[in-house]
């Protein structure tokens, strides 16, 4: 005998009784009614099959296969240790059933195409009637939530020469998924514009489709594009960033720069704390082998998509000295009631002056103020009333104190100058520029550290560089010999507040050993 094999779940039963013997006439009324009701079963079987099962799974021949159903008593489901074993037909997708995991339920919760208006009743071997939504009715919903649930990421960054596209692409991402994550990044990111050692990650799941796609230039800022359930939504996102407190201090080799280097910190602590004492140190001169600083400080940290937390860079620094040949130097920041701070030596007088010993941060001095010094283009010896400062092109240069723009063009042999006018009959003079500050204009008032240039090399110049000038009263003056009035100190009404500050962060900084450390706070 066969059947359609088809039907709403893969799996249809049916139950096969022996035929009565010559003896077991008395009982013929009786069998035949069972016969009866099992062509009904399998009229049903058919009807239904009809209905639903072709368009499901394929046609396959049948099996036979002996499955293990829970008993039953009237209409309630028996505990899980008492069973029946009636005889089952399958199609070849049901042999399957023991490699796949199932959450079962009665047929009418699992399809919506069940009418219990023809349910059908099956009589088990024991002559007990199974109404057919008893039956446990499989679905494989727990298997597709757990596959769904599975990331698969792909991380790298873009190397020199190579593209977002081809470094993907060496991965084994397929091109299509690269035009998906191109075309629906280009509302934030032009690809066009990538840089070697930009970063990136990809998670997709198993089937391939892309679930999110993150893009960073810098550890602070990337762009990120995900899928939202409907559609793929894209930005671009700033890292919050979380401080920890921690402690540097080291012993000076070769340079400050370096030394900071070699405790594994990045060289922007190192600049930081160079424009904080500015105008006591000349940072290019006056360091020397053996001298000695401290440095408390924020690390400022952010979680990555893993949720580990990743060092980004030094944040404030709250306290600080330096020991050398110069004499020794200790700084604390302190906030003034308006939420600004800035730095204070411990008797609460300013570091801060009027004037910066230098206009940006440079890696070297290559020319001092001289009354005689030979060019080095013209190779004719005639004064040198300024410094040149050595920096790569494009270093931001700023002015050295608050004052009015006087000149901004192109001045000769200067190259492009600017000239800003300060109190006290001072002027100063930025020389070499390759070009301007945006939006700045002869009469603008600029304020100390406000950038008003970028190094160039523009004019009689050997290489990138910027070349000081400082006039007094309409003569030059060595720029080193320059620093006007100190700033204002720390006011008497919030001077008890800013020893308490100030005992607890050099406690917290420490004497200064001899002796390289890197310690958490």
């Amino acid at each position: 005998m066969t059947r359609d094999p088809s039907d709403s779940e893969g799996l249809r039963t049916s139950l096969i009784s022996d035929r009565p013997a010559d003896s077991d006439r008395p009982t013929i009324a009786r069998a035949s009614l069972g016969w009866s009701l099992a062509a009904l079963v399998i009229l049903l079987g058919f009807g239904i099959g009809s209905r639903i099962g072709s368009a499901d799974i394929p046609s396959t021949p049948l099996t036979h296969a002996s499955h293990t159903l829970p008993a039953v008593a009237g209409d309630a489901m028996p505990g899980p240790a008492t069973n029946i074993t009636v005889e089952s037909v399958s199609t070849g997708a049901a042999v399957l059933a023991a490699h796949t995991t199932f959450e079962f339920a009665s047929a009418a919760d699992s399809d919506p195409r069940y009418d219990e208006a023809v349910a059908p009743i099956l009589l088990a071997s024991n002559g007990v009637a199974v109404p057919i939504e008893k039956l446990p009715i499989y679905r494989a919903k727990a298997r597709e939530e757990a596959v769904e649930s599975l990331a698969i990421v792909t991380r790298g960054e873009i190397g020199r020469g190579k593209s977002l596209g081809s470094s993907l692409q060496s991965q084994g991402i397929s091109p299509a998924t690269i035009h998906l994550v191109a075309t629906e990044m280009r509302k934030v990111f032009d690809f066009r514009h990538s840089r070697p050692g930009d970063e990136y990650r990809l998670g997709q799941d198993a089937a391939g489709r892309v679930l999110d796609f993150r893009y960073s230039q810098s550890p602070e800022e990337s762009f990120y594009l995900a899928w939202n359930g409907t559609r793929y939504v894209v930005r671009m996102e700033t890292a919050e960033l979380r401080p920890q407190i921690a402690k540097v201090a080291g012993v000076v080799d070769s340079s400050f720069y370096g030394a900071i280097r070699a405790l594994g910190e990045q060289s922007a602590l190192a600049s930081d704390f160079a424009r904080i004492l500015a105008w006591d140190i000349d940072f290019s001169r006056s360091v020397h082998p053996g001298d000695e600083f401290q440095i408390l400080y924020e690390r400022l940290y952010r979680l990555n998509d893993d949720g580990e937390e990743v060092y980004v860079r030094p944040g404030q620094i709250l306290a600080g000295r330096y020991d050398g040949r110069g004499g020794q130097h200790t700084v604390v920041y302190f906030e003034g009631d308006d939420g600004g701070g800035a730095y204070f030596r411990p008797d609460g007088s300013s570091v801060e002056r009027a004037f910066l010993a230098a206009p940006l941060e440079f890696s070297r001095i290559t020319s001092r103020f001289t009354w005689a010094r030979r060019h080095p283009i013209l190779k004719v010896t005639r004064p040198h009333p300024g410094i040149d400062y050595a920096a790569p092109q494009g270093t931001p240069v700023w002015s050295v104190a608050a004052g009015i723009v006087e000149y901004k063009a192109r001045a000769g042999a200067s190259g492009n100058l600017i000239r800003v006018r300060h109190q006290g009959g001072l002027t100063s003079h930025y020389a070499h520029l390759a070009r301007f500050a945006p939006n700045l204009e002869v009469g603008d008032r600029v304020e100390q550290k406000q950038i008003i240039g970028y190094v160039g090399s523009t004019g009689l110049s050997t290489g990138p560089h910027v070349c000081f000038r400082v006039k007094r009263d309409g003569e030059y003056v060595d720029p080193m010999e320059i620093s006007g009035p100190a700033g204002d100190p720390v006011g008497v009404e919030r001077l008890a507040v800013f020893r308490s500050v100030r005992d607890q962060l050099l406690a917290d900084l420490g004497p200064g050993p001899r002796s390289v450390s890197d310690e958490a706070l």
